[in-house]
């Protein structure tokens, strides 16, 4: 075998369904689904509930999530947006007079309504086959009786035990010991598994309506927060239109605005242009072409993308391919952008997982807190961490995605999926916050255009832009790329760990039309894997 990148991980091959994901308890939390006869939809809320106790820095039902689901009898796609919305109290006003010049990064005023538990009970009664207290019964069993904490998610609580300090209640649901767990200790949590268990005899409205509901307002009036009750009773799941590029003949799907993967879509029109295997892979100008596609790709992002309920989002005319020639032409072979604006287009830390049955249906899933343990509060009693997705939103005046009542904030989270000759050809995501376009983007690049396997594709050493700094580079990219790189202009950002977890994590499903199995890839920059059944 010819082993290119260090991981040496095999593919996991499968015929009758795959589930992969970051953590191996919630891969065998879905895989028991499947095995007890459920679907794949049953078996990606499954992984996500365990995900929620597993990796708690990471998602949970205090975050958001977003889905595209591949139907196979009907060959329809769909796509779920589960984010949630600012507090009708959240004006920019509101905020200007709490002292924020800028959206807080963490604390009660960086949360917004947790989306993930609607998700998961609206995908269950849309295309599920079990009932809510059967797929939430493996997480709630390894919340009552404790888990192992796998290294990458020990080290990761570790890193950012600091926040926890900060809110008593995460100091007693995160740090009962003083400190965040060691690689193998058995780690607890019965807060969140009478939590679970609740909203498995009583549904979602135990959440948003019910006595969870009262515990999450109860504490964000304790630190001052503008919660009410009406702002949890009017949440609800929308089910959007996926939107596509076609890549070389590849229909490349991803989740509308207010999600970023318009941007990974924009990248990838800009790219088409360009002969990239015939420069070699991650060499100087190959690097330099998909940092410079990125970099104007987030700069229409970070000027375009908002809750289009609140704002014009002009998708059709950003993801023509007359507006990626402009954009194209904007890019020089030997000299970077110094500052790249956006265009003007004619009008026209997070977990994923991924999972397929015996049937074909699939679902790529993404769900989050965003930060690392979110906004650093959890629900005294309920064991559940809020997320930080406010901090996502813009207090200028005038901005698309500047904060509003009611409002979804620019998202980072993003599923997709491929499509060729109108039949599903690969499930995939990459987590990692602002990695995550960057990550489909290389990803797909590994797949399509060096036609790589599922996993040799997730191996493969990533670089990471990081607007107004330059690019990151994992190990594994030449010391003669980057010298190029420098040649051409781009700034070269040094992390204190060249192994963190800035270059995202992965999970990918193949369906091989050449012999009916499905093979799997997972990321080893993660502690999970590909489990097939």
């Amino acid at each position: 075998m010819n082993y290119c990148f260090p991981s040496r991980r095999s593919a996991v091959m499968s015929r009758r369904g795959i589930v992969a994901t970051s953590q191996p308890l919630a891969a065998q939390a879905g895989i028991s689904m499947l095995q007890q006869g459920g679907n794949a939809i049953d078996a990606a809320i499954a992984t996500a509930a365990a995900l929620n106790v597993v990796e708690p820095m990471s998602t949970g039902l205090g975050g958001d999530a977003f889905a595209l689901i591949y139907l196979a009898k009907t060959k329809e796609l769909k796509a779920l947006n589960a984010s949630g919305r600012a507090p009708y109290a959240a004006t920019l006003e509101a905020m200007q007079k709490l002292g924020h010049k800028t959206m807080p990064q963490v604390g009660i005023h960086s949360v917004t309504v947790p989306g993930t538990l609607d998700s998961w009970c609206t995908l269950l009664e849309a295309y599920g086959t079990m009932t809510l207290k059967e797929v939430l019964a493996p997480a709630i069993r390894l919340a009552e009786e404790g888990f192992p904490v796998t290294e990458v998610i020990s080290h990761s609580w570790h890193v950012h035990s600091e926040k926890l300090r900060q809110n008593p209640a995460a100091v007693r649901t995160y740090l009962p010991k003083g400190r965040a767990p060691e690689p193998g200790e058995i780690f607890f949590q019965p807060n969140l598994a009478q939590t679970l268990g609740a909203i498995g005899e009583q549904g979602r409205d135990a959440f948003y309506e019910g006595d969870i509901a009262d515990l999450i307002i109860a504490g964000s009036e304790s630190l001052g927060g503008l919660f009410t009750k009406r702002d949890l009773k009017d949440h609800k799941s929308t089910w959007v239109k996926p939107i596509s590029v076609n890549y070389r003949g590849y229909d490349i799907c991803e989740c509308p605005p207010n999600g970023q993967g318009l941007i990974a879509l924009l990248a990838l029109n800009i790219l088409e242009g360009y002969d990239l295997s015939s420069l070699g892979h991650n060499s100087a100008g190959y690097l330099h072409l998909l940092a410079e596609a990125i970099k104007l790709a987030f700069a229409d992002g970070d000027r375009y993308i908002a809750d289009p309920d609140f704002a014009d989002v002009p998708v059709k005319g950003l993801l023509s391919k007359s507006y990626a020639e402009k954009r194209k032409a904007l890019i020089s072979p030997d000299r970077a952008i110094a500052a790249p604006v956006a265009g003007v287009p004619e009008d026209g830390d997070t977990v994923y997982l991924a999972t397929i049955d015996s049937e074909g249906n699939s679902v790529s899933f993404i769900n989050s807190l965003y930060n690392a343990f979110g906004s650093g509060v959890v629900v005294e009693g309920a064991g559940i961490c809020l997320q930080n997705r406010g901090a996502l939103f813009s207090l200028e005046p005038g901005h698309r995605n500047v904060i509003a009542p009611h409002k979804r904030p620019y998202h980072t989270i993003i599923p997709g999926m491929v499509f060729k000759d109108g039949k599903l050809l690969y499930t995939f995501g990459v987590m990692g916050g602002f990695q995550q376009p960057q990550g489909h983007v290389q990803l797909l690049a590994n797949l399509i255009d060096f036609g790589m396997g599922v996993q040799t594709a997730l191996d493969a050493p990533r670089f990471r832009y990081y607007p107004g700094r330059g690019c990151a580079f994992e190990p594994g990219i030449s010391a003669e790329a980057i010298v190029g790189l420098k040649k051409r202009g781009h700034p070269i950002v040094s992390l204190d760990d060249p192994y963190s977890q800035q270059f995202g994590g992965g999970q990918v499903i193949m369906l091989s039309p050449e012999n009916g199995a499905y093979s799997a890839g997972s990321d080893p920059r993660k502690d999970g894997c590909a489990i097939g059944l």
